[in-house]
């Protein structure tokens, strides 16, 4: 007898384990094995919630033993909700973050790592992907999400002007020397014109110093690198587009008009700015077209993106991983996205944003994807919000000639060591 008791319950201890260890097994599972996913999202708004529920049709269609039961907020009440969740033991299954978000979460170990789960699908290649879009939400060597969507900036330049200028068009070799000779050649005080236009503050500045072998800090962020010999020279190129070579209009030359007003108006002829400015620039009533942005040793190019995370303490991996793969790697949520103009998938296959790229003007759309080649993204820690305003505060001194570059950042250096110890 006492052997038959000794059996029975190894087995109970058994199937107990078993079921405890089971990943995708919850009080959140139907009585047919249904699996049910929350995922809290903020990007689709009102004008791209039914665009979700595509999707989310889609992907319940191709895997009838998933549900996905969504809650929206507003990016601005997101991440307190959010937080909030999180504290409580509440969190959702799958969440959105944004690149800058992603890298705190990761940071405080709030993420699944999904390693094993991308190594034991043989289904998913990320090849599918742009391949520094698909490392950027990687943490430690490790992937703790997938990039959805995105959008950058390039070089926007009016045709017409260049071509009363007899200034040939931006190529994808150029670099900021050739910029600003064109720059000098279309600048025309008489009637107003600037040759360029790139805002003077802090995300620009860490594109511009990428553009010239610079960063803000070393790979690990162990280290600041604020006032590196590169760094100074990139921001000594920014300012003295305005101050020196009088190419670029200062504060006092706009007048209050934005960058996109003045080329809007014919004022600017090359101009910095995001993907998102297309359908403003879409009636202008002049040609024009967009390039990769000059660079000096090398290209460097804004990335700004969305992408999707999994709950550390999610019942459901498995689960959470193939919603995680389908919308941001399967053709039909790429085609979704881009039919209804909601971002971008970073996908690597160029017929599936054909319909995109086809849309004029611009003539050549494509560039958006081939900037992601050379693409930067912010250099997030956690104190993100102090870094920001340190650096805000430096080079709005740069900019009213209060101080050197070399002075800005020599004084930022300390500052920002401070900020990672």
């Amino acid at each position: 007898m006492k052997k038959g008791f000794y059996w029975l319950f190894i087995s109970i201890f058994i199937l107990v384990a078993v079921t405890g260890c089971s990943s995708d097994t919850s009080s959140n599972d139907s009585e047919d094995g249904q699996v049910t996913l929350e995922y809290f999202t903020f990007s689709p708004g009102e004008a791209h919630e039914k665009d979700l529920k595509k999707m989310i049709e889609e992907f319940e269609s191709q895997n009838p033993d998933i549900k996905i039961n969504y809650e929206m907020a507003s990016f601005e009440d997101y991440f307190t909700k959010l937080q909030t969740r999180l504290a409580g033991g509440d969190a959702p299954d799958t969440f959105e973050l944004n690149y800058e978000n992603f890298v705190n979460y990761a940071a405080k170990g709030a993420l699944k790592d999904l390693d094993s789960l991308i190594k034991e699908d043989s289904d998913f290649n990320p090849d599918k992907l742009n391949p520094q879009a698909y490392e950027v939400y990687q943490y430690d060597g490790k992937q703790y999400g997938m990039v959805e969507s995105f959008s950058n900036v390039v070089l926007y330049y009016n045709k017409d002007l260049f071509d009363a200028a007899g200034v040939n068009y931006p190529t994808a070799d150029w670099t900021w020397e050739d910029e600003l000779a064109a720059a000098e050649k279309l600048t025309d005080e008489g009637n107003g014109v600037w040759g360029t236009y790139a805002p003077f503050q802090f995300w620009e500045f860490y594109k511009t110093i990428a553009q010239n072998g610079g960063s803000v800090f070393n790979e690990d962020k162990t280290k600041a690198t604020v006032n590196s010999q590169e760094n100074i020279e990139a921001l000594q190129w920014m300012v003295d587009k305005v101050n020196k070579y009088n190419v670029t209009p200062s504060d006092e030359d706009m007048s209050g008009q934005s960058d996109s007003d003045l080329f809007l108006s014919g004022k600017v002829a090359m101009l910095r700015t995001g993907i998102w400015m297309m359908d403003s620039f879409k009636d202008a009533e002049f040609n024009w077209d967009i390039a990769l942005e000059p660079g000096n040793t090398q290209k460097a190019h804004h990335f700004f993106a969305n992408g999707l995370a999994v709950s550390k303490d999610t019942e459901h991996p498995e689960a959470a991983w193939k919603w995680l793969k389908f919308m941001s790697a399967s053709d039909e949520a790429a085609k979704i996205r881009v039919e209804s103009s909601w971002e971008l998938p970073a996908v690597s296959d160029e017929a599936l944003v054909q319909d995109y790229i086809a849309k004029t003007p611009p003539e050549s759309r494509e560039v958006v994807f081939k900037a992601l080649d050379t693409l930067v993204v912010p250099p997030v820690i956690e104190d993100w919000n102090k870094l920001t305003d340190a650096f805000t505060k430096e080079l709005d001194k740069v900019k009213l000639g209060e101080k050197t570059p070399e002075e800005a950042l020599n004084d930022l250096q300390p500052v920002v060591e401070d900020l990672i110890k």
